[in-house]
């Protein structure tokens, strides 16, 4: 029973009538109630400031951190998974894994709408505290009309609780001076992030994509706290490329003509001549192994904890570039004797320094000890060092030479020493060497014998390859996922003719290449395995289970069309044969009645069977195929399934199918689906 029901039923004396008529006019008031923040932080996008909302996972334990240790300097918010770090009391967001402008982050309760595009812009913090005292003073007294000028002398008038509005400052002047005056075409002004259109959190990117096939198809996975959620963290190698000045001098030379494909083609398709010219494939390599040993420190250095696996992607040349590096990379699970090595990255956790103690002692350079040991480089991450991981550690200009040359001609000392012992697959002078079959064609993946009768896996794209030192990375991928991939068509190039069926990636045992079916950059790999049979990719699933439906009504059609097709065929066979059968005598017809019959059911019953022909075609296509090693048995290409917009213009999409894999939900449905399948997770329900 409410307090009004309560006074109504038991009558009071006059003095607690007063009481009552309170309460009631209390409950028919407006009420206050505090606006909740939500935190934003400010990027600059085709030269404009956009405010973009932080999730509300973030908001909340920024708001959490802001409200518990409001004086503490030094108190660092990490958002975005540990991808972004918040200062918060500077109010500035930094990105940790990678080079980009520091962005303002602020705390938001009041908006007005742009004059532009429409978005909503977050007043400054106090001058929304202003707002909201201001707002709470009226609703409370129920007194509206209020004024307030903001701090670049604009104007907003709170009419009522569903109206306020925003005024550009129009000055006028008088005996008494300038004065703003409420002109112009006014702008909304919204109390609290939820009455504004705002994506929270914003939803186009890779990472965001993972989350929401995450709860949809491993959401038992993540009640049973089985999984953990996969972090993306990008690569960047292409900045630093064209930070040689080279974009500059190709600038000189760019006609002026269709501009915006001149400038496409500068951007993007000039990368493959980088990386075909041996003045920039070694910065090429170099820049990609550096950064991804680099990401891989950091990241384990902000998650001590992480004890799971690495998997990588590249897409277009970034994945041709992977795969270079992969093919080239050291397996050191076994040593010549069969004995175990420490890893590089347990060497790297275990700060063991004595090595490059003495290596610069040996260089007369023991004054940078301590830098190397606030670094935990022991002698294989100094391998790994390029002059700029030298240079920002300090290390002058002289000393960095000394290093790097010193780094390099070990490696080549070992590389002479290694090929003295160990015959090269291309040696015809070496009497251990496997000579050529005469008309062979060169082969991906032989094996050679060593001296004590082992096997072991290399790989010979030496045919065309710009020669480049291939560094190596301090961790062995799980899985390399290849996508729009032109490796195919570059090995193919260089004059591989067959990749060996008993080759695997020496420290990554997955592979999927993956593409659109109208990507001109994409080609296939099995058939470089299996040249001999014919046979097509596999079809993605979609992420909501089936083929999409005009792909099963294109299926259904072309059958519908075989099957006619065939048993017109066969009619029309049947009556040519009969027109032109020899004429037979009036008994021997009488005779043979029944042999015709008998032959006119065959006839039938082999046209009625005709038709099935493409089903067993289709079986055939279904049935297993052996593509060898290098997905570990597992089939390797995969076609994404067009959308039915697609199918109308092979052409007119076929860029954007060069461009759709950073927003695919099947594609981040196979990666999540790979990558939980090596911890023995399986998907919710199986896609058909």
């Amino acid at each position: 029973m409410s307090a009004v029901e309560q006074q109504q039923a038991e009558p009071s004396p006059s003095s607690n009538s007063s009481n009552s008529f309170e309460v009631v006019e209390a409950d028919t008031a407006n009420k206050y109630e505090a606006v909740v923040p939500h935190w934003f932080y400010c990027k600059v996008i085709d030269s404009r400031e956009r405010w973009i909302p932080f999730s509300r996972q973030d908001s909340e334990k920024l708001e959490e951190a802001h409200n518990s240790r409001k004086d503490d300097e030094q108190l660092v918010v990490p958002t975005e998974g540990g991808r972004y770090d918040v200062h918060l009391k500077k109010r500035l967001c930094c990105a940790m894994y990678w080079e980009e402008e520091v962005s303002e982050v602020r705390r938001c309760t009041w908006f007005y709408k742009g004059d532009k595009d429409n978005k909503y812009i977050p007043y400054s913090e106090s001058f929304s505290e202003e707002l909201e005292e201001t707002y709470m003073i009226a609703i409370t007294l129920d007194e509206w009309k209020k004024k307030l000028e903001s701090p670049t002398r604009e104007i907003i008038i709170l009419h009522n609780p569903k109206l306020m509005v925003h005024y550009h400052p129009v000055t006028t002047s008088d005996d008494w001076g300038s004065t703003p005056t409420e002109q112009g075409r006014p702008r909304t002004v919204k109390r609290g992030v939820e009455n504004i259109s705002a994506d929270i959190p914003c939803v186009n990117d890779f990472r965001n994509v993972s989350l929401s096939m995450l709860q949809a198809h491993f959401k038992k996975a993540q009640e049973e706290q089985q999984i953990g959620r996969v972090e993306f963290l990008p690569v960047n190698w292409h900045s630093p490329l064209h930070s040689t000045g080279v974009d500059v001098d190709l600038e000189r030379i760019t006609l002026p003509s269709i501009n915006r494909l001149r400038h496409f083609i500068n951007d993007t398709i000039l990368d493959v001549f980088f990386y075909n010219s041996s003045t920039y494939c070694q910065t090429i390599v170099d820049t990609v192994a550096s950064e991804m040993n680099r990401l891989y420190r950091l990241f384990l250095q902000r998650n001590p904890d992480f004890k799971g696996g690495v998997s990588i992607a590249g897409h277009s040349l970034g994945s041709l570039i992977l795969f270079d590096l992969l093919t080239n990379q050291k397996d050191s699970s076994e040593d010549e004797d069969g004995t175990k090595e420490v890893s590089q990255m347990a060497a790297y956790e275990q700060g063991d320094v004595g090595g490059v103690k003495e290596t610069l002692k040996k260089l007369e350079l023991s004054e940078y000890c301590s830098v190397f040991e606030k670094e935990r480089l022991d002698m294989q991450a100094l391998a790994l060092c390029t002059e700029k991981d030298l240079k920002d550690m300090g290390i002058p200009l002289g000393p960095r030479m000394k290093i790097l040359h010193y780094i390099r001609t070990k490696e080549e000392t070992q590389d002479a020493q290694q090929q003295a012992h160990v015959p090269a697959g291309n040696d015809d002078k070496s009497e251990d060497a496997p000579k050529p079959e005469s008309g062979s064609s060169p082969q991906l993946g032989s094996s050679r014998s060593m001296k004590d009768g082992r096997k072991h896996q290399y790989l010979d794209v030496g045919l065309g390859q710009v020669s480049a030192n291939y560094p190596q990375l301090i961790y062995k991928p799980e899985i390399f996922f290849a996508f729009g991939s032109p490796i195919g068509m570059f090995l193919t190039v260089r004059g591989v003719k067959r990749i060996d069926p008993n080759y695997s990636l020496p420290t990554c045992k997955g592979f999927f290449n993956i593409f659109h079916p109208f990507d001109p950059v994409a080609y296939r790999i099995e058939p470089m395995i299996v040249p001999d049979l014919e046979f097509e990719p596999m079809l993605l699933p979609h992420h909501k289970g089936r083929k999409r439906m005009h792909l099963e009504l294109k299926e259904g059609l072309t059958r519908m069309g075989m099957d006619l097709k065939n048993n017109l065929l066969g009619s029309l066979r049947i009556a040519w044969q009969s027109f032109t059968r020899s004429p037979l005598l009036a008994m021997e017809a009488a005779a043979t009645e029944n042999e015709a019959e008998t032959s006119l059911e065959k006839q039938t019953v082999h046209s009625d069977m005709r038709p099935e022909e493409p089903a067993a075609t289709l079986k055939e296509a279904a049935a297993p195929v052996n593509v060898g090693m290098l997905n570990g048995g597992h089939r390797i290409d995969y076609v994404l399934q067009e959308k039915p917009i697609e199918s109308f213009n092979e052409y007119l999409f076929a860029l954007q199918g060069h461009l759709c894999y950073w927003e695919s939900e099947d594609t981040v449905l196979l990666i999540l689906k790979e990558i939980y399948q090596t911890q023995g997770v399986t998907l919710d329900q199986p896609l058909q």
